[in-house]
C-alpha cells in the first residue's frame, strides 16, 4: 500500500471508535472523492484547532469570547446547568428544555485515572458562584460513578453557599452519557430535576 495511504489510516485509527478497518474505509472515501473534498476536510481541522479556543465565561468551546449562550440576554442568567463536556451541552441545547447558562468542567473526577478536581474546571465554576448572581446549579454530570463522584464533591462546595442545588431526575440511565440521551428523556430530566 503507498504511504501516504497508510499514514492516513494510522492517523485515522487515533480517533476515538475508529478501528483499522473503519480507517481504511475512511481513507479509501478521501481517496474516491475529488480533491477539494481533502483540502475542506484539512481546513476544517485546521481551523478547529486555530479558532475553536474555551469561552471565559462557561468554558464551552467557542470561537466567539464570550461563546454566544453567555451573551444571550434571552438566557436566565440565574441558573447554571453544570456539564462534564460541550457534547453534553449540545445534547441539552436540542431539547429546548433548558433555557439556563451552563458551565462545562472538561472532565469528571476519576482517581483511577489520576483526574482530580484541579484537572477540570472546578475552580472556574465557584469564581462565578462567588460573583453572586446564581440561585440555582443544576448538575447534569453523566449518571456513571465519575458523574456521580463529581456532582457528590460539587455538592459539597457549593451546599455551604447557600445556592439551591438540584440533579437530573433518574430518566437517564445509569452509565448513560448525555450525549447519546434521546430529547425526551432530556427534556424529563430536566422537568422532573431533584434537589441536592
Amino acid at each position: 500500500m503507498a504511504k501516504p495511504i497508510e499514514r492516513l489510516i494510522h492517523e485515522l485509527v487515533k480517533f476515538p471508535g475508529v478501528g483499522e478497518k473503519t480507517a481504511v474505509r475512511f481513507a479509501f472515501h478521501v481517496l474516491r472523492e475529488q480533491a477539494d473534498f481533502a483540502k475542506s476536510l484539512a481546513q476544517a481541522l485546521i481551523d478547529v484547532k486555530e479558532r475553536v479556543r474555551l469561552c471565559s465565561t462557561c468554558c464551552a468551546l467557542t470561537e466567539d469570547d464570550p461563546c454566544p449562550l453567555c451573551r444571550d440576554p434571552k438566557r436566565d442568567t440565574r441558573v447554571i446547568c453544570v456539564v462534564e463536556d460541550p457534547s453534553a451541552m449540545l445534547a441539552i441545547e436540542k431539547t429546548h428544555a433548558y433555557r439556563g447558562r451552563y458551565h462545562v468542567l472538561h472532565g469528571a473526577l476519576s482517581p483511577l485515572d489520576n483526574i482530580g478536581p484541579d484537572d477540570i474546571r472546578i475552580a472556574e465554576l465557584l469564581r462565578r458562584l462567588e460573583q453572586g448572581n446564581v440561585d440555582e446549579v443544576v448538575l447534569a454530570t453523566d449518571m456513571n460513578v465519575e458523574g456521580e463522584a463529581t456532582a457528590l464533591y460539587l455538592t459539597r462546595l457549593i451546599k455551604p453557599t447557600g445556592i439551591k442545588i438540584t440533579r437530573l431526575s433518574s430518566g437517564i440511565p445509569v452509565g448513560g452519557d448525555l450525549e447519546y440521551i434521546d430529547a425526551t428523556t432530556l427534556t424529563r430530566a430536566f422537568e422532573d430535576r431533584r434537589a441536592l
